[in-house]
């Protein structure tokens, strides 16, 4: 028997319909979802990052290693408990660094920022600088919060302040298990607000933004960091996901990216994590896509209903029924539903297609 993804201390009478097709539902093939301490209410995700005109800026290098020395300071007895780094060029051409950083709760991640000098620093920045920087944190209460695993060893994100990984979970393979394995989903409804079309998208040839940007939180946006690891596949798997499986997946992340507005989504990058002293994605062999939802039924519906996601969904079955359900290749997600108090976006000198500042508020 399957165990619940929601841990029992976050178990309540539900008030609103679970989407399991039957209570005696088995899933397909089996995965698993992080397990964390019963005194762990909340956690923090933040994506510090530059944006450069091209790769090969020399800024580039400095740039990292400006938030490296903050991301590794002695100076604090809070550093994150994890963090790696990341990197796209987007679909206006510029070269995006990243670090996606994580602490176990709101004070450990302000007590960092000011024992560091990051908070000092970052407010010291010019917008008209040689390479524009944005700063996205998320700070999600633990009922609205899920992750999902296909093995229960790997340890990806928020994954490694885990106590242990649950046993195999009820909550997935099937439309809607995302939701059931929130907390909150147990008596809420999670929806959010609806943008009209033309929020989504900033005007053709709009400059970049002067100043310092920030974007207000919207009410339960939900926010999807989804990965790929298939560095120790075998040889034969290794071929068939670069020749079948990446392919489609990229498309399905250049949809998002490109016409999110068709589906209630504000932005996505298709990332690859890259080797914190090169920066390069060599010898890594990980993606993750990290999209932002106005709210989780945009993210559902996209998931069950689009073409690009279902050829994601329908070509990975087929992937495993080649490999006789030996799949090697690691796969994860982290999903969360926020409060717009629990969202924070600021943007200095980044182009106007930039994460959140597609939106109308800030323009």
């Amino acid at each position: 028997m399957s165990a619940s993804s929601i841990a029992d201390h976050l178990k309540c009478p539900r008030t609103q319909p679970a989407r399991l097709p039957n209570p005696d539902f088995q899933p397909p093939y089996p995965s698993f979802s992080i397990r964390f301490p019963e005194n762990v209410s909340q956690l923090v995700m933040a994506i510090i990052g530059a944006q450069h005109k091209t790769v090969s800026e020399p800024a580039c290098e400095t740039s990292r290693s400006t938030l490296s020395e903050f991301l590794s300071s002695t100076s604090t007895t809070t550093p994150p408990s994890f963090f790696e780094w990341a990197a796209v060029t987007d679909n206006k051409g510029f070269y995006n660094v990243t670090a996606l950083a994580y602490w176990p709760n709101k004070a450990a991640y302000e007590s960092w920022a000011d024992d560091s000098g990051f908070k000092t620093w970052w407010q010291g920045l010019r917008p008209d600088g040689p390479n524009g920087w944005f700063l996205e944190i998320f700070f999600p209460t633990m009922d609205r919060f899920e992750t999902l695993f296909n093995t229960d060893t790997a340890r990806e994100g928020s994954g490694h302040m885990g106590q242990c990984m649950s046993q195999a979970v009820q909550e997935h393979g099937y439309w809607g298990s995302m939701r059931d394995r929130i907390p909150l989903s147990q008596t809420d409804d999670l929806a959010g607000e609806k943008a009209p079309l033309e929020e989504y998208k900033a005007s053709p040839g709009k400059p970049l933004p002067t100043g310092r940007v920030v974007v207000p939180g919207r009410k339960n946006l939900a926010v999807i960091r989804s990965g790929q690891d298939w560095l120790d596949t075998t040889p034969e798997e290794r071929k068939l996901y670069l020749e079948t499986m990446h392919p489609v997946l990229t498309k399905g992340m250049d949809f998002l990216r490109d016409h999110g507005e068709e589906v209630g989504c504000y932005s996505c990058r298709f990332m690859e994590i890259v080797d914190a002293k090169t920066a390069k994605p060599e010898g890594i062999d990980r993606t993750f896509g990290l999209a932002y939802f106005d709210e989780l039924a945009s993210l559902e519906k996209w998931c069950k209903e689009h073409p690009t996601h279902l050829a994601i969904f329908g070509g990975f079955f087929q992937y495993a029924k080649k490999l006789e359900n030996n799949v090697t290749l690691r796969v994860f997600h982290e999903v969360m539903v926020l409060e717009p108090e629990q969202q924070y976006f600021e943007y200095l000198g980044c182009h106007s297609g930039t994460g959140m500042l597609v939106t109308r508020s800030s323009r």
